[in-house]
């Protein structure tokens, strides 16, 4: 019961580092693309050399990082469900294996890399740990070192398997992925050539525009291309759709407006831009940012007036994002180091504990506390760098083991059966005191008798101690059972006052003289009703008959009423509900009587349909009057019956 346990959870959560990786995404842009650097040849108007009017406006953003946001926009329409962490060190190896099975049936092999590594990384810590002391346990028989060898472990067999499952699951999705690419790509040279043939077409300029139009869609509705032919296929698109505005000879003015629409687009992408400087999120609005400029590359040219203007705007915009970036994770490795600095202070200090030498159990117990109180720090404490976060926890918790190890041998020594047996009847003291106040009379008490039950069976305690801590643990059980007693107590008196009450209004009840209104004689036996459900529960023997006792009494008033069937009928339905509901298993009972009333309705749903198929029957024969009326009566009854039922079925569904 040391707080050797120390919570590993604090240390298994590294995607932290991962997001903070994506740093790397922020990546000058080629030097095509830099309109700061390119020469005044670069400068043309929009109908000269096709590669100088768009890549100038190309985004400042690495070419890899778009077109992995471009897979994952294609691929990946709606977000994968989200894999719960855990502490893999503190999983066993059967766990470990089972959470592999689940994460390899559940998940996309691309998302579980990280998860992966860590199940195979804890499972084979565990699986060293055990062969090792395995090793050391045959040594210590006299054996030879060098003879040992581990036994097969199946466990281990089997994380091999779901190992080589996933790898082979990985590969199957990285060539499904290239090929897709592949595909993709050879769609989008298929438009190039598509664009090229519309040069010098002699059909009408419209239907010419109109086909342009079509392919210029179908290159956007492609997915991703492979990488290392992305920034070629860009250039050749855009050089191909530069000499069709040259060759086709669109008229100005449709140009123009081609244009502007253009530049009305660019226009909100930088004020989306400009807006992102706003998003608290910082991490979020560089990624929204990459879409933004897949987009922008996406729309096409603007007035050459207004190019490098629109850019500038953008390109300003861009940056101001990237620098806050760059700037968050910046400032993320500073308190990531100084994380790993107090966390090694904690070590130094774990290691010097570690080492001590105490010769009684007080110095032991303080330095135990002491230690306890290292582990509570070192949890608020937060991640290290990524590269130094397990190593940094390994060092500490090799402390730990080592003085909780200590620990363990000296009290072999000292006592140690009765010591662990006063340390065990400690905690279920702890455990006693903690439960006396619980009001769950049912659920505490069998704890309370589970624990007691161990306590007989755990055994002496040095006599010394043996007075005190039995006291201290009989004290917390007498204490709840004698709360317990004291609310039963009060519960059968509150009981016994019910009963009177109940049975002094069944003596009104039995002394009310109905009057001439029925209307009047109707509302005083349902405020006798009302007033019955208020009083509250009686004694347990004493329900049934009471109960019954009063609902009779009001049935018969109510057969005295001058009402007609069905409305009586519902008055003692209603009557008869008053009564389950204060019934311990009201709510089974419900259950029962709605399950008997849908049962009585299709069964006179079917005898109705049996009638009617008998009057068909019958009606062909002069001779059957008699028989024919008597199923029409049947039928009748029947409809009023099924009316009746679903009355008392809605009656019945309020109540559930």
């Amino acid at each position: 019961m040391e707080a050797k346990d120390l919570n590993k959870s604090t240390e298994n959560g590294m995607d932290l580092n991962s997001e903070h990786n994506t740093e790397n995404t922020l990546q000058n842009p080629p030097a095509e693309e830099n309109a700061d650097t390119r020469s005044s040849s670069d400068q043309n108007s929009e109908t000269s050399t096709p590669k100088k009017e768009e890549p100038k406006e190309e985004p400042v953003v690495n070419e890899t990082e778009a077109a992995e946001t471009a897979n994952q926009t294609e691929e990946k329409k709606e977000a994968p469900a989200v894999l719960e962490p855990v502490d893999h060190i503190m999983l066993s190896k059967e766990k470990l294996v089972e959470r592999f099975k689940s994460v390899l049936k559940d998940f996309p092999v691309d998302h579980v890399r990280d998860e992966v590594e860590a199940i195979k990384s804890a499972f084979y810590k565990k699986h060293k740990a055990e062969v090792e002391d395995l090793k050391k346990k045959f040594v210590e028989s006299g054996e030879l070192e060098e003879n040992f060898a581990p036994p097969i472990d199946h466990l281990e067999l089997e994380i091999k398997e779901l190992l080589k499952k996933f790898r082979e699951n990985k590969a199957e999705f990285n060539r499904r992925i290239e090929a897709e690419k592949e595909k993709n790509y050879q769609i989008k040279l298929s438009v190039i050539e598509g664009i090229k043939a519309l040069i010098n077409r002699q059909e009408s300029l419209n239907e010419t525009f109109q086909e342009f139009r079509e392919l210029q869609n179908k290159w956007h509705e492609a997915g991703p291309v492979p990488q290392d032919k992305l920034r070629d296929l860009w250039q050749t698109y855009n050089y191909h759709i530069e000499n069709f505005y040259n060759y086709i000879k669109i008229n100005k003015e449709l140009r123009d407006l081609d244009l502007k629409k253009n530049m009305k687009a660019k226009l909100e992408l930088c004020e989306k831009a400009e807006n992102l400087l706003l998003e608290p999120t910082i991490v979020k609005a560089f990624k929204t940012l990459q879409k933004f400029h897949e987009q922008w590359r996406e729309i096409g040219p603007v007035p050459h007036d207004k190019k490098d203007e629109l850019w500038a705007r953008f390109k300003e915009a861009t940056s101001k994002i990237n620098k806050r970036h760059q700037d968050y994770f910046e400032g993320l490795k500073d308190q990531l180091q100084k994380n790993l600095q107090a966390k090694t202070e904690l070590c130094e200090k774990a290691e010097t504990i570690a080492e001590l030498r105490m010769d009684n159990p007080k110095e032991w117990e303080a330095k135990s506390k002491d230690l306890i109180e290292l582990q509570q720090i070192w949890k608020t404490i937060g991640f290290a760098p990524k590269k130094d976060n397990n190593t940094i926890y390994d060092r500490f918790r090799t402390a730990c083991d080592k003085f909780f190890d200590n620990k363990r041998e000296y009290f072999k020594d000292y006592k140690s059966e009765q010591q662990n047996n006063l340390q065990l009847k400690t905690e279920l003291c702890i455990q006693a005191e903690g439960m006396k106040d619980n009001k769950d009379w049912r659920k505490t008490t069998d704890e309370f008798i589970a624990i007691q039950r161990k306590w007989k069976e755990i055994g002496p305690v040095p006599r010394k101690h043996s007075d005190a801590i039995w006291k201290r643990f009989r004290t917390a059980c007498d204490a709840f059972f004698e709360n317990k007693s004291n609310f039963f107590n009060h519960i059968d008196e509150e009981h016994d006052h019910n009963l009177v009450l109940k049975q002094e209004l069944i003596e009104e009840v039995k002394a009310y003289n109905p009057s001439e209104d029925s209307e009047e004689n109707f509302k005083h036996l349902q405020e006798f009703q009302r007033r019955w459900s208020d009083i509250g529960h009686v004694p347990l023997k004493d329900k049934d008959h009471i109960n019954q006792e009063f609902r009779n009494l009001i049935n018969q008033y109510f057969d005295n009423l001058n009402m007609d069937e069905f409305n009586k009928s519902l008055q003692k339905f209603r009557n008869k509900l008053e009564n389950i509901k204060s019934s311990d298993n009201r709510s089974e009972k419900f259950t029962q009587e709605r399950n008997k009333i849908i049962n009585k309705l299709k069964q006179l749903e079917s005898d109705i349909t049996l009638w009617e198929n008998n009057i068909g029957f019958f009606a062909k024969s002069k001779k059957s009057d008699a028989l024919v009326k008597d199923f029409n009566h049947k039928i009748e009854n029947g409809k009023r019956n099924i009316k009746l039922l679903n009355r008392k079925l809605d009656m019945l569904d309020k109540l559930l």
